[in-house]
């Protein structure tokens, strides 16, 4: 196991719990464009990609429709949506731990990046973190990869040192964008995958639950 220098972090499914928020807030955009409101199992889905892919790939809609149903959508998530979830118990305590080991951390996340800054302040975890990568509002920064290869690029990480990268996420997206830049993935089962969804898109470590968090970056430590 690679002593990691520098680990990025997913925010929903990952540090919070955000899927009230974000199912009320699809709910809402649905109602105002007429659309019917699918079961709870399909709106879980939106829960990991950008939304305009969401709405594209999981209800079928050209690129223009999903841009109006993401700024519908973006009305109610930014007033109310965006608090309408809790962190997860322990994800404070993983957070010192590679705070107090000397890691630079930094969110790594497809949701714009002011509102991932209110969220994370707002659950008192912003101290953590020595940036906060996200997505921009106008759609020109919003998959998983773009917004790695921006963390990466903040940090200064050159081709020789992407072996100290972690990028932790909860969805075969953060898996997949982080190979894509030439990182190391870990993957966690506590947040919104599909069983096996993880193992299949190739992360290089697994975790089932928080302790398991911990405890992968407490031995990383002693190696």
């Amino acid at each position: 196991m690679t002593d990691f220098e520098y680990v990025l972090f997913d925010l929903d499914g990952t540090i919070t719990d955000s899927s009230q928020g974000i199912l009320r807030c699809i709910e809402y955009a649905l109602q105002a464009g007429g659309r019917p409101v699918p079961e709870r199992q399909v709106l879980l889905q939106f829960i990991g990609p950008p939304l305009v892919i969401g709405f594209q790939e999981i209800l079928g809609m050209t690129r223009e429709e999903a841009e109006w149903f993401r700024d519908k959508y973006r009305e109610r998530y930014q007033t109310t949506g965006l608090f309408e979830a809790r962190a997860y118990t322990g994800i404070d305590r993983v957070l010192a731990l590679l705070q107090q080991q000397g890691k630079k951390i930094s969110l790594a996340t497809s949701k714009p990046e002011e509102m991932a800054i209110r969220i994370i302040e707002h659950f008192g975890l912003l101290s953590y973190f020595n940036d906060t990568t996200g997505a921009t509002m106008d759609g020109s920064r919003d998959n998983k990869e773009d917004v790695i290869r921006e963390a990466l690029r903040r940090f200064q990480i050159t081709e020789e040192r992407k072996n100290r990268v972690l990028m932790v996420g909860d969805r075969k997206m953060d898996i997949f964008g982080a190979a894509q830049c030439g990182i190391a993935s870990l993957g966690v089962y506590y947040g919104f995958a599909e069983p096996g969804e993880l193992e299949a898109a190739g992360a290089d470590y697994i975790v089932q639950n928080m302790e398991e968090l911990f405890q992968f970056f407490e031995r990383s430590e002693a190696l």
